[in-house]
Order: structure tokens, then C-alpha cells, then sequence
């Protein structure tokens, strides 16, 4: 043992020696081999396998785990203890009655759970088992993927995805490069170019690549995607080469190689290390609004509990201290039971009072919301609306806790590329001096043979315009850095492009440049190849020019434009630029600026992405010095990117301008609609993207979060560079409080016509300012509030330029301001898992970009346009169901266990239950169970369609609106007025009572057999029929389920009653309902009085409604009413936006120019619908639809005549 630990120390020490901060970095030997001797110690480190773990649970844990995170419930915890103290003490109910249903509880929701995480389990093996190869001993292996190890060298081939962190080493491509998309990682579906080891590139078979010698040293693994840095030791024949690696040689797990054959690459950081396993959020248990609200009802309802205990406690020993009324004598107690404390037997009674009450909290509750929630799911799943047939994919439901959450959101956060976009570039148009051509590809459907004939809207005059259009066409075809993959090949590729035989496809870092190139290729210049740096292009002639490529400016965000210099083949010499407007007009000395200034802007406005295009002829000595100042900058060690910027900015100057083209990211299908209906339903909705600003903001107006009249407010690093970051904050929360008065925007402000719309757009670099901390001396630390102000008052924001932690960051900020909105998250790639899992609801669009945020969302979708079924119906539905499956368990336990607390006063305080054991076991498990469970499936109280062309309904609802505390406390006190009725009207009915010759007792007015266990079965058949009849007056939505449930229930109670009484059963010691239930419905006057008791319960409750719906009915209550005058057709015939509540009470008159002209505080525009009354058979008598008038805005008819002036077959509301 000693010998071991002296080994470690040695080994600890030896690994420390002249490292400084060894624990930053790691030493990664290539294929597990030791460095030569004598270079340096080598230390196997120990890391992780590639395994990845997306689930909860493990077999060892799940028990432990789960019943720790059940029993974190206070009904769960609290039903445990009850049924503990059953067990200890002697209690007037068996242990059973609680037991029971808790075991049953914590069984199902174990079940359900563990389910659910098995699923997740399967997800993560698929992904872990799938194979890989590695090449060991010079020959290539397959293994599974959680086998991978760091230091092994993997070979992936073609369209595969990377198992895990890879620094390249060798390319099937001679200049050592590979192309890969990141899609599932920043969302950019764009390729990228990487670049393998200088040294290392030529190696391209296993056996070369077996006998590289080399160690990686590098940081350890960081979040950062973007960020790398690492040095590789190549061990030659003498000394060691070391050359610097960076984020160009990392390949990220999760990205795809494409555009190239193969590639081998050396794993650095596997499994759960990996920056894209980084940059995941932990998985955290969700609970729901709902959920939060029962538990805070349940509180209440414990403290209702203990006080009722406490006072039958003391009460029954004020009762016990009149000597006369002292326990009788049958209920002879032992002598220790006497001599014990009144501390004890006052505890002891306390606790046994608890028991016997204890109904009043409704475990059964947590099942029935579990199986809701369960079956509930399924709907979505089974939803043909939201079946994506191009994909052939259906809706997904992975965690179907917060089905209710869906109708509570406030906020969503969506992503930009493929969640609202379809992530595919279009080439629109483009302007040239101011004349515009548009590639007419397609016409009445068909593809046209001329494909290279164009539009021309503007006839180009004379020569030189002429030549100034081809050489903008010029200029697009050699301005990029497109690459040309091949199919397959075709004697001459000339012949085969331009057939329309599409034997090659382009490939680039940019999907506008494809468009661009694309559109060119329509407008008759087809860009072939770059061959040993020559430039191919097929003209209009079908002659091939060849141009000779001598320099590349490459594109960078700050200058935000590209350039080439290309030698034709007369030899002359151009400069080619293309960028934003904003890049190149300051740069331009001639060409027809205001006109292609004009067509670029109706181009931005129209939500397409614009670039212009200029060009500079340059002399050979221009060219030189060209030349001289690249290299200058190319060499220069320190400050490279600077010079390099520098020279750019010498070199592109005196430009002439061409013209200006359009491109467009196609939005999904109806993104924009479903954007708009979130706005109307009083969401606000914000875009985080990865992609830059100006793309952005385009997609943004395109899909209406931003509107033309919507001011723009900028919180960029670009703004914060010419002001401070305070001065910038200071100055937009001024400008946005100054238009709002310094109230804070009410939420629904961002839809009237009448004060300005805001929009934010705020970058990844300065949202980092934000949020950073707090410094002791600075005044920083309210950065955070004025940004949330700021964002509260506007309709839309954008936040661009992200990374994925920082999306979570935002939705976190938002989640914990100080309103604690409900948020949804939204989107598609493995970039957007982390905001997943940090929103209240998240949801996964299965999308392009892998299945990441599908396999780790809450929900997925087919399509961003399926969100608004999701939340406007689906989310309704549940969030309307489970509040009444709350409110209506909570009232029929208040009528439950209410008569039972008072019984106590009429016998002694003795603990006496009134009603049997079996009633007490079986009343929320069987008899009341079924109906609510339907009720909460499948209830709809308005027509989908009406929920779906009218968002605004989702208001009425919102903030957990239908379980707020008036709501709570009026159904607890309906429960305790329905309990005196009921106990009361009984004991009054049944007050003299006489012994006839035989002993028994027996009423006089009823002649019935009558004791307390007769007393008890009459209450408890009031109480189960006006439970029942309840639900079925809440009921909207009635079918042949609920028919048969609802009185299915009621017929089983009565069956089993007849059963439990009129059977001796063997299996019991004493049977005290024998015979009870028949003898009691023996008697006429027991019929009568169970008939008018729950008449005497229901009637309040039936008043108030008809009272309040004639009064004050909501928007739901009067688009209910008009639906049930057109026999669920409304959503056909009428404009829903009449419906609404008017917005004054003052201006009921119909006539009332100013109701008239007032902006409908709940719409962004007002609606002109026609009625068409042609459905029926008859000549329309407008005398049968007054009613719905009285809905549509608040007015009574007169006596005069009708409200209606107008006559013939149709007319407007």
C-alpha cells in the first residue's frame, strides 16, 4: 500500500515539475503513443469515455432519486405521514384508506417517469453505439462511439458527423483542407473551411498516418465554441517541431464534413467534455404555474385541517369536563391509559382528530392530474394538423408535466436560421445602373427553356450600358469564394450545366454567395471552376473566359465587404468589391448611386438581404503596390488583423459603381402568420440568433416582429464604441419612457394604433456588458434593470450575434425579473438545447440541423408554424381543463369531509366517522373519480376553430388567471355551503325520532329505520349526486364518453351500495351497513329528501352563473352564447373581434360615433367581416339573431324597432 502511494507522489511531483498552471492544460498523446525517450516524462492522463447522457436516472438511482423528488411535494410528504401515524396510533380509520391511494400515487408517477427517461436512455445509446473508425496498429477499426478515447486518430468519411472534438491532421483534399457545416451547432447550415497540421497534411493512408509521432499540448475543454488554442510536438528524426493550433484545426463533435472524401483527425476531448456537451444546461425537474398553485392551496387547506382538529380537541375536553358527560362506561379504558398525561391523550386525540379529517386534502388529486397529464399528451401526438407530411414526422411530447404551461406563456424565444427561416437562400433580383433584372426561371409553373433569358423591367439604352451589365454579371461570377462540387462527370462540363443537366452544385461558407452565383447562372454566366487559380466562367455565347485570381480580400464583419483582384485573359487588371450599402457607397466616386440607393432600400424594406457591387480598374503599377501591401501586412507578427485591415481599407477606394443585388432567406410557412397571432394572444416574442445583425433585422420585418412604424433601438457593440455603454442604456431607457410617461408598457400597448412601436436590437459582445457582475467601485450593478426596463417596453427584440450560453442567459434574466413571466423556448439546432432547458416550456422544431433540440425540448414540433396550434388551442385547452380538475377536487372534499367535522358535535367529540370505511376509501378513488378525469381529457368549452382565428382569447386566461385565490376561495365556500345543506338538511328532516316495541330507533314522520350509519349513507348520497351533477353543469362539451361516465358512476355508487348492504360478506368481522342503504330507500320521504337537497346545493351556484353571464359575461361566455345560436357554426359566419367585451362601460350605445371610432383596445386592426345568413332555407328574418347582437356590443333592443337598419340578403356587424 505504501509502495502505491510513494508511486503517485513520484508521479504527482514529476507532472509538476516546471509546469506552472498544469491543471489549465492537457497533453494528448497522438494514436496512444509514448514520446521518444529522453524528450520528455510521459504521464497517461485520465479522461473521460466518449459517452454522452442525456437522462435523469440510472438503474441504481432511480428509486432513491424519484421518491426523493415525490416526496418533495407537500401532499405526497404529508399523506406519508398521516399514514405513519396511522400505523402508531390507535385512529378511528384502517391504515388502508390512506396507504392505499398514496402507494398507488407514487406507483403511477414512478411509472410514468421512468418511462419517460427511458426513452431518453434509448436516444442517448443510439447515439453512443453508433459505430466509428479509428486506426490502430495501421489498420482502420470500427468501435462504438462511447469506446472513442482521447488520443485516438478517427477516420470520418463524407456527410458524417465528427463523434466528438477533433484536431484535423490529414485531408483526402491536396492543400490539407476540409469543409464541414455547423449547423447543429450555431445554426449556420453555411460550409466552413478547415485547415490540417502543416506538417502532418501529406499523410493520407493509415500506415502514414500510424507512424506520425506527436503530443498535443491545449487548454482543457472550455464552452467557448469559437475559442481554441494548443501547440502540436511532431517528433521528427531529430528535435521536436512545434507549430501553434487553433480554432481552424478544431473540428467540433456534432458538425458534418462535407465536400470532402475523407479526413483523419485525433480525438482531444470526448463525451460529456466535448464544447458542444458544454455549453448543454443541466437538466433541472420543471414545475408548472399550476402545480405551484395547488401546492400553495394546499397549505391553506392543511392549516383548515389542524384548526378543525384543534378545536374538536379542545372541544371534547371542555365536553368531558362536565363529570355527567364523562366517557361512558362500555368504553372502559385500562388503568395506564388513565394515569397517562392530558398532554399525551390531548395529542394523541389531536392526531386521531387529523385522521379522521385528513380526506380534506385530496391525494387522490396528484393521480388524477399525473393520469391527465398522461393521456392529455397524447392529443398532441395524435393532432393531423400538426403532421408534417414532407417530413413524415408527427408532434412529440417528452415530458408531459407542463401540458398546462402551454397556455400560460408570456414570452417565447425563437430561433432565427431554421426555426423561422427554411435556412434556403433565393436570388431575387438584381439592379444594374437602375435597371432591374429578374431571372425569369419559372412561368405558369413550368420550367422554361431560355432559363438564361431575362426580364428586363427597364430597357438597358446603348453600349456602354450594356457592357456595365456584364460586367456586374462578371463581377458576381469571380467575387467569392464559392466552391464547385461535382455529381458526376460529364464529358465537358459546359456542355453539362448548361443543358440544364444540373451536374454540379455549388458549396460555400455563405449561403447568399450560392444565391448569387445561382441567379448569375440563371441570367445566362455560369461559374464553372477555379482551376490552378484560374477563374472559369461560361458567358452568354457559351464561351468560356478565363480569369486569373491574384488576391483575395476576405470578408470580415467590421468592414462587412469582400474583394478580388482577377487578371482577364487581355490581360487586364480589376478589382472587384461587393458588401453592404453602408460599406460601399462612402467608397464609390462614380456609377448612378441614387438610383440603386433607391432600389436597395425597397429591397430592405421588402425584407431581402441586399449587397451592392462595385469595381476599380487597376494599372500594373497600382497593382504592385497592391501587392507590397499585403504581403507587409501577411508577414507582420504582431497586430496581423489590424494592418491586414489597414491595407483593405488603402486598397478599396475609388470604386465604381455597378449595381445592387437582392436575396431572400425564405421564411417557413406561415412564420409571419404565426408571429402575429402570438402578438394578438399578448405574447411577446424575441429572436436570438447566432447570424449577424443586418440578416437579422431583414427576417425579423419579414416575418412582422418588426413593423414598418416600429422604432428601432440599438444596443451594439458598434454604438457602445462611440459612447459608453451607460450613457447608451441611459439614453434608450429615456427615449422609451419618455413615450410611455415612465409607466411601465402594459403588455398588450405594442398592439393599439396610437403610441410608437419599439423594437431592441442588442448583440451577443455587449449583452456580456450587461450582464457581467457588479465591480465594487463602479456603478454597473443596475445595468441589469435598466436593460429589463428597456426590454419591457418594447414589442419585439432582437438579440443577434449569440452564443448558445448566452441565449440561456437571457431567458434566465427574463425568467427571474421581478413579474416571473412564464417563458417558451423555440428552436431547432444543438446551439439552442441550452435556452431548451432553461424556459418554463421548450420546444424542438425536428428540423435540418439533427435532432438535438428535438431529443432534449419538453415538446417537438414538425414546423415553427405548428407553435401556434400548440399554444392557442392545445395550451387553452389544458390550461382550462386542469384548473376546474383543481378547483372542482378541492370543492367535492370541502362537501366531503365538512358534514363529517360537524357530526362531531352531535356526537360527543368521540372520533365517531360518518360515513363507513368503504365510502370513506372509495369516494375519490372510484365513485367521483372517472368523471373529472374525462372532463379534464376531453373538454373543449369553445370550438377550436374560434380558438384558432381569434388569439386574443388566450388572454383571458393568462397569469394563471382561473386559479387565482377569489376563484379558490369561492369554490372552498360553495363546498362548505353544499356541506351544511347537506348535513343540516338531513339531521332537520330526520329530527324526531322514537324506539319502537323492538328496540330500534325509527323516525316518525318516515316511519325508516334510523341510525348513524343511516344518517351518514343519506348524506353521502346527497354528496356524490351533487358532486357529480356539478361537473355535468360545467360540462360545454358533451359526448356519448361523458353520457356514459358521468352516470355510469353515479349507477355504479347505487349498485355497489345495494351490493356492500344486501351481502354478508366472510371476509368481514362486523358489517355495520347491512341491510342500511335498502331499509333507507325504502322510505318515500328519504327519496324526496335526497331530491331536494341537491336542488337546495346546486341552486346558488346555477343562480350566480345565470346572474353573471347576463350582467358581466367575459369574451369567452359571449362567444359561447353566439356559437350556441349558430349551432357551433360561429366560427363560419361572424367576426369574432365583435364579440369582445366593449371597452368602456359608458359607451354601450349602438349609435355612439364614438364606440364607433375608438381602436379596439384588444386589436391591431378592426375587422370587416360579412354575415352570409344564405345557410338557411328561408328568407332571412333578422328577428331570430337579435340575441347574438346583444353579444356582439353590449345593447339592448328598444321597443321602436330593430337594431338592424339595412335590408337584403346580407349585412355587416
Amino acid at each position: 500500500m505504501g509502495m502505491d502511494f510513494s508511486t503517485l507522489r513520484t508521479l504527482i511531483s514529476r507532472y509538476c515539475v516546471g509546469e506552472e498552471n498544469w491543471v489549465d492544460s492537457r497533453t494528448v498523446y497522438i494514436g496512444q503513443k509514448e514520446p521518444p525517450p529522453g524528450t520528455e516524462a510521459f504521464i497517461q492522463q485520465r479522461f473521460p469515455d466518449n459517452r454522452i447522457t442525456s437522462s435523469k436516472y440510472t438503474f441504481w438511482n432511480f428509486i432513491p432519486k424519484n421518491m426523493f423528488e415525490q416526496f418533495r411535494r407537500v401532499a405526497n410528504f404529508y399523506f406519508l405521514i398521516i399514514f405513519l401515524v396511522q400505523l402508531i396510533i390507535d385512529t378511528p380509520t384502517s391504515p388502508i384508506t390512506s396507504g392505499l391511494p398514496l402507494f398507488f400515487v407514487i406507483t403511477v408517477t414512478a411509472i410514468k417517469q421512468g418511462y419517460e427517461d427511458w426513452l431518453r436512455h434509448k436516444a442517448d445509446n443510439s447515439v453512443n453505439q453508433c459505430p466509428v473508425h479509428v486506426v490502430q496498429h495501421g489498420k482502420v477499426v470500427r468501435k462504438q462511439s462511447r469506446k472513442l478515447r482521447v488520443g485516438d486518430v478517427v477516420l470520418v468519411k463524407e456527410d458524417e458527423s465528427f463523434p466528438c472534438d477533433l484536431i484535423l491532421l490529414s485531408s483526402s483534399r491536396d492543400d490539407g483542407t476540409c469543409f464541414v457545416t455547423t449547423a447543429s451547432l450555431d445554426g449556420e447550415s453555411s460550409h466552413k473551411t478547415y485547415y490540417a497540421v502543416q506538417d502532418t497534411k501529406a499523410y493520407n493512408t493509415e500506415k502514414e498516418i500510424d507512424s506520425i509521432h506527436a503530443t498535443i499540448e491545449c487548454e482543457q475543454p472550455q464552452p467557448d465554441l469559437y475559442k481554441f488554442v494548443g501547440r502540436i510536438n511532431i517528433y521528427m528524426d531529430s528535435e521536436p517541431v512545434a507549430r501553434p493550433l487553433g480554432s481552424e484545426n478544431l473540428l467540433l463533435r456534432g458538425a458534418t464534413l462535407k465536400n470532402t472524401e475523407f479526413i483523419y483527425a485525433v480525438a482531444i476531448y470526448t463525451g460529456m467534455e466535448t464544447k458542444m456537451a458544454l455549453n448543454y444546461q443541466s437538466k433541472s425537474q420543471k414545475r408548472s404555474a399550476v402545480e405551484k398553485s395547488m401546492n400553495a392551496y394546499l397549505v391553506v387547506y392543511l392549516c383548515i385541517l389542524i384548526s378543525k382538529a384543534l378545536v374538536n380537541t379542545v372541544m371534547k375536553y371542555v365536553w368531558q369536563a362536565d363529570p355527567n358527560r364523562d366517557e361512558p362506561w362500555y368504553n372502559d379504558r385500562t388503568e395506564t391509559e388513565r394515569q397517562r398525561h392530558i398532554v399525551i391523550r390531548a395529542f394523541t386525540d389531536f392526531l386521531a382528530f387529523m385522521v379522521l379529517f385528513n380526506y380534506i386534502i385530496p391525494v387522490s388529486m396528484y393521480v388524477t392530474v399525473e393520469m391527465q397529464k398522461f393521456l392529455g399528451s397524447y392529443f398532441i401526438m395524435w393532432d393531423d394538423e400538426m403532421f408534417d407530411e414532407e417530413l413524415g414526422e408527427r408532434a412529440m411530447v417528452n415530458t408531459s408535466d407542463l401540458n398546462e404551461e402551454l397556455g400560460q406563456v408570456e414570452y417565447v424565444f425563437t430561433d432565427k436560421t431554421g426555426t423561422l427561416t427554411e435556412n434556403n437562400m433565393e436570388f431575387i433580383e438584381c439592379c444594374v445602373d437602375g435597371h432591374v433584372y429578374v431571372p425569369h426561371v419559372i412561368c405558369n409553373g413550368q420550367v422554361m427553356p431560355g432559363a438564361a433569358g431575362m426580364d428586363m423591367i427597364d430597357t438597358s439604352p446603348g453600349p456602354e450600358a450594356r457592357e456595365h451589365e456584364e460586367l456586374f454579371f462578371r463581377a458576381l461570377c469571380l467575387c467569392h469564394t464559392v466552391q464547385v462540387k461535382e455529381e458526376e462527370t460529364v464529358d465537358g462540363i459546359k456542355h453539362g450545366i448548361h443543358q440544364g443537366k444540373s451536374t454540379s452544385f455549388y458549396i460555400s461558407s455563405s449561403p447568399d454567395e450560392v444565391a448569387l452565383v445561382e441567379g448569375m447562372k440563371r441570367l445566362g454566366f455560369t461559374y464553372l471552376r477555379l482551376k490552378d487559380s484560374h477563374m472559369e466562367i461560361l458567358n452568354r455565347e457559351d464561351e468560356i473566359e478565363r480569369f486569373e485570381l491574384l488576391e483575395v480580400l476576405t470578408f470580415d464583419s467590421v468592414r462587412r465587404r469582400m474583394s478580388v483582384i482577377v487578371r482577364s485573359s487581355s490581360g487586364r487588371l480589376y478589382l472587384f468589391c461587393k458588401g453592404a450599402d453602408s460599406a460601399i457607397f462612402p467608397r464609390v466616386i462614380s456609377g448612378k448611386v441614387d438610383q440603386v440607393r433607391a432600389r436597395v432600400e425597397h429591397n430592405a424594406v421588402e425584407g431581402l438581404r441586399t449587397l451592392c457591387v462595385a469595381y476599380r480598374p487597376l494599372s500594373q503599377e497600382q497593382y504592385q503596390e497592391v501587392c507590397q501591401l499585403l504581403s507587409g501586412a501577411k508577414l507582420a507578427l504582431q497586430d496581423r488583423d489590424k494592418r491586414l485591415a489597414e491595407a483593405y481599407d488603402l486598397i478599396e477606394k475609388d470604386l465604381i459603381l455597378l449595381g445592387a443585388t437582392a436575396v431572400e432567406d425564405r421564411l417557413q410557412e406561415k412564420a409571419a402568420d404565426t408571429i402575429e397571432s402570438l402578438h394578438k394572444a399578448g405574447m411577446k416574442v424575441w429572436v436570438l440568433t447566432g447570424d449577424k445583425m443586418e440578416t437579422a433585422a431583414a427576417t425579423c420585418y419579414a416575418s412582422k416582429l418588426f413593423h414598418r412604424n416600429t422604432q428601432i433601438l440599438e444596443l451594439t457593440t458598434k454604438r457602445t464604441e462611440e459612447q459608453s455603454l451607460h450613457d447608451v442604456l441611459f439614453d434608450l431607457s429615456r427615449t422609451v419612457l419618455r413615450q410611455h410617461g415612465g409607466m411601465a408598457r402594459d403588455t398588450f400597448s405594442g398592439l393599439s394604433g396610437d403610441c410608437t412601436d419599439y423594437g431592441l436590437i442588442i448583440d451577443g459582445a455587449t449583452l456580456s456588458a450587461v450582464l457581467r457582475p457588479a465591480q465594487e467601485d463602479s456603478n454597473s450593478g443596475n445595468y441589469k434593470e435598466i436593460f429589463l426596463e428597456i426590454c419591457r417596453n418594447c414589442s419585439a427584440v432582437l438579440c443577434c450575434r449569440m452564443a448558445p450560453l448566452q441565449k440561456a442567459q437571457i431567458v434566465k434574466l427574463i425568467k427571474a425579473s421581478k413579474e416571473h413571466p412564464i417563458t417558451l423556448a423555440i428552436g431547432d439546432g444543438a446551439n439552442d438545447v441550452s435556452m431548451i432547458l432553461e424556459a418554463h416550456v421548450g420546444i424542438g422544431i425536428m428540423g435540418k440541423e439533427g435532432r438535438q433540440a428535438a431529443r432534449n425540448s419538453d415538446y417537438a414540433i414538425p414546423k415553427f408554424k405548428h407553435l401556434k396550434k400548440m399554444l392557442l388551442v392545445h395550451g387553452h385547452y389544458y390550461y382550462i381543463r386542469i384548473s376546474e380538475l383543481v378547483q372542482y377536487f378541492f370543492y367535492k372534499n370541502v362537501c366531503f369531509i365538512f358534514p363529517q367535522f360537524l357530526y362531531q358535535f352531535f356526537c360527543g367529540f368521540s372520533q365517531q366517522p360518518l360515513y363507513d370505511t368503504a365510502y370513506l376509501t372509495l369516494y375519490n378513488i372510484s365513485f367521483t373519480s372517472l368523471p373529472i378525469l374525462l372532463y379534464s381529457l376531453i373538454e373543449q368549452h369553445i370550438n377550436m376553430d374560434i380558438l384558432k382565428k381569434d388569439p386574443s382569447l388566450y388572454r383571458d386566461i393568462a397569469k394563471n388567471s382561473l386559479l387565482r385565490w377569489p376563484i379558490f376561495i369561492y369554490w372552498t365556500l360553495l363546498g362548505v355551503y353544499d356541506a351544511i345543506v347537506m348535513f343540516f338538511g338531513a339531521y332537520f328532516l330526520f329530527d324526531n325520532t322514537t324506539f319502537t316495541s323492538n328496540g330500534q330507533l325509527m323516525t316518525t314522520n318516515t316511519q325508516m329505520m334510523f341510525g348513524n350509519w343511516t344518517f351518514g349513507t343519506l348524506v353521502f348520497t346527497v354528496l356524490v349526486f351533487t358532486v357529480t351533477f356539478k361537473l355535468a353543469l360545467d360540462t360545454h362539451y358533451w359526448t356519448w364518453i361523458n353520457h356514459f361516465v358521468i352516470w355510469g358512476s353515479l349507477i355504479f355508487f347505487v349498485v355497489f351500495s345495494l351490493l356492500w348492504g344486501g351481502i354478508i360478506w366472510p371476509f368481514l368481522n362486523y358489517q355495520r351497513m347491512y341491510y342500511v342503504f335498502m331499509q333507507m330507500l325504502s322510505s318515500g320521504p328519504a327519496w324526496l329528501s335526497i331530491i331536494l337537497l341537491i336542488a337546495a346545493s346546486l341552486l346558488p351556484d346555477v343562480v350566480k352563473k345565470v346572474i353573471w353571464r347576463a350582467l358581466w359575461p367575459t369574451t369567452t361566455e359571449r362567444i359561447q352564447n353566439a356559437d350556441k345560436l349558430y349551432k357551433g357554426h360561429l366560427s363560419e359566419f361572424t367576426p369574432l373581434a365583435s364579440l369582445h367585451a366593449p371597452s368602456k362601460a359608458g359607451h354601450h350605445r349602438r349609435g355612439s360615433g364614438a364606440q364607433r371610432n375608438a381602436p379596439n383596445p384588444r386589436r391591431s386592426g378592426t375587422f370587416t367581416k360579412k354575415i352570409m345568413f344564405t345557410r338557411w332555407q328561408k328568407t332571412p328574418d333578422y328577428c331570430t339573431f337579435t340575441p347574438l347582437l346583444r353579444f356582439a356590443d353590449g345593447t339592448r333592443h328598444s321597443k321602436q324597432g330593430h337594431a338592424y337598419s339595412g335590408a337584403g340578403p346580407e349585412t355587416s356587424v
